[in-house]
């Protein structure tokens, strides 16, 4: 697996932090988080998670995609 991102991913990310909910920069935090969402797969949860964290290391804390 390469490191580009499917357009779901991004897309998914996007529409989970325009709903507010926190996120950080930490990848196990996230995964917690978004298994207490309803996810269709683990796969999917596991790269939103890694893609949410990366983005977060990389911009600071702040909300704005």
């Amino acid at each position: 697996m390469g490191k580009i991102k499917s357009k779901m991913v991004k897309r998914s990310a996007k529409e989970l932090v325009k709903r507010g909910i926190e996120f950080s920069p930490d990848f196990e935090r996230n995964k917690k988080i978004l298994g207490s969402n309803t996810m269709p797969s683990k796969k999917i949860r596991n790269q939103v998670a890694g893609y949410l964290s990366k983005f977060y290391k990389k911009r600071g804390s702040s909300n704005s995609f």
